[in-house]
């Protein structure tokens, strides 16, 4: 009995994390194309295909969830695109163009 509770309350501390991972990262990368824009790393273009990418990715978490339960498959494509999207936003504020 003892070891089954120990059991719930690690996948529960596991689940809490990775929905805490996943707003973190959402607000990171947020702030990181904020900053770009700020520092004039980022263009105009190139920040409004970032900012159709992050409205994508929102609007693809929001239909999952108005379907029901998010499964594995979903939450893993969902992290996929994030990481796709973090890589992308670090090659376009590395890029040679800036705004000014």
């Amino acid at each position: 009995m003892y070891e089954t509770n120990k059991i719930y309350r690690r996948l529960f501390m596991v689940i809490a994390s990775s929905n805490l991972t996943a707003q973190t990262q959402n607000s990171n990368q947020r702030k990181r194309v904020r900053q770009g824009v700020k520092s004039g790393e980022l263009t105009k273009a190139e920040t409004a295909v970032l900012a159709h990418q992050q409205k994508d990715i929102r609007t693809a978490k929001h239909q999952e969830r108005t379907y029901g339960k998010v499964t594995r498959d979903e939450r893993k494509d969902i992290n996929k695109d994030e990481r796709k999207a973090s890589k992308k936003i670090a090659r376009k504020k590395h890029n040679k163009r800036d705004r000014n």
